[in-house]
């Protein structure tokens, strides 16, 4: 008999608590109840939340709609410690009592030390924030311990390395990441399992920007089977991959619960055909014609406006791949909340000297105005 590994006997969607249904500030509990049952009458089982979805909302709604709801044997919990907020042993007492209290448990399943990278994994170390989760995990206060990660594959080699008592990982996976230098989703996935380590996978849709698509990735998938949403496609084939605990999905309406559960409920990988089809779709976005910055900044530099023009350039790009304007809109703001948008240029001509890649970024900041206007 093959040797079981963490998470083997959990159903593969879980159930991300980061993007709930929300009424104005508000999460709609109501929604989100109905929500919460569908998905454990399936059978599913899986909650994930942070200390700071949703302002610490998230992990309230967990108490309200979970907790306090059904027999705490019959579902896992998993939140996560916000390292870049820490100073010290207090902060962490302070946040993991407080994830407890808010969500009305006595144990997190699964434990994560939120987001780490080069940068913030350093100073989980200096912190000594895995001692912390030890800890608690030996006064059974945490059942698993491990962490979510965004960086590259070289960086996690690094920290299991330096961890070995990590039991999982939480990695951002899916088809349109797989391959991408900047995510590394396929080196990264790859140096998990190689470590022995069980996979949690978080962005399978990226952000939902997987279940919009351009026309002609959708016909793609349509052609290939006219009864499935396009969101499917993704979810299938991050939960197709091996030594998963479990899927992540954000799902934020009835609607994408009830579309989750209707292929997910009795599960079946990607056949031979189906990731054919995929691959296309890969090739698709691959020859899709994106403004092709680098995000090297040099531009930045110099700009008198402060406008972060590699932010601006990937919403635009967001747009064409995905297209989904409201998304990329959203990029937008966030990527120009601390300087001047694309409207500002006042036409210098700094950014274009500077440019490595002989961009005519004068030109495509216009384009960006008009676009996000």
């Amino acid at each position: 008999m093959a040797d079981t590994y963490l998470g083997e006997s959990i159903k593969k969607l879980g159930f991300g608590l980061m993007r709930l249904p929300m009424n104005g500030d508000a999460i709609d509990m109501e929604q989100t109840k109905k929500m919460v049952d569908l998905f454990m009458e399936k059978g599913f089982t899986y909650f994930d939340t942070a200390y700071v979805y949703i302002g610490g909302k998230s992990e309230v709604a967990l108490k309200e709609a979970v907790v306090d709801r059904y027999p705490r044997e019959s579902f896992q919990c998993a939140t996560k410690l916000p390292i870049w907020d820490l100073k010290g042993l207090e902060d962490m007492e302070r946040i993991f009592q407080e994830s407890l209290d808010r969500a009305g448990l006595g144990y997190y399943d699964f434990y994560l030390l939120h987001a780490l990278g080069k940068e913030s994994a350093q100073k989980a170390d200096d912190l000594d924030a895995w001692g912390f989760i030890q800890r608690k995990k030996a006064e059974g206060k945490i059942k698993h311990i491990g962490f979510s990660f965004h960086d590259s594959a070289d960086v996690l080699e690094d920290i299991l390395q330096k961890h070995p008592e990590a039991e999982f990982v939480q990695l951002q996976i899916n088809y349109a990441d797989w391959d991408s230098e900047g995510v590394q989703s396929r080196k990264c996935y790859e140096v998990a399992r190689r470590h022995g380590k069980a996979v949690i996978i978080m962005e399978p849709v990226k952000g939902g920007a997987l279940a919009t698509m351009t026309p002609e990735v959708q016909k793609l998938f349509k052609d290939a089977n006219p009864e499935a949403s396009v969101a499917s496609w993704a979810v299938r084939y991050a939960a197709s991959l091996d030594g998963l605990v479990t899927v992540l999905s954000g799902m934020s309406d009835l609607g994408q619960m009830e579309d989750n559960l209707s292929y997910m409920a009795d599960f079946q990988p990607l056949s031979t055909q189906e990731r054919a089809v995929v691959d296309q779709v890969v090739e698709v976005l691959k020859n899709t014609p994106t403004i092709s910055c680098t995000a090297c900044k040099y531009c930045v530099d110099g700009c008198p406006q402060k406008i972060n023009i590699p932010g601006v350039f990937s919403a635009l790009n967001q747009n064409t791949l995905y297209g989904d304007l409201d998304r990329a809109k959203g990029h937008y703001g966030n990527a120009t909340k601390e300087g001047g948008k694309a409207g500002d240029c006042v036409q210098c001509g700094a950014c274009q000297e500077h440019c490595p890649q002989h961009l005519e970024i004068i030109e495509l900041l216009k384009g960006a105005a008009e676009t996000f206007a």
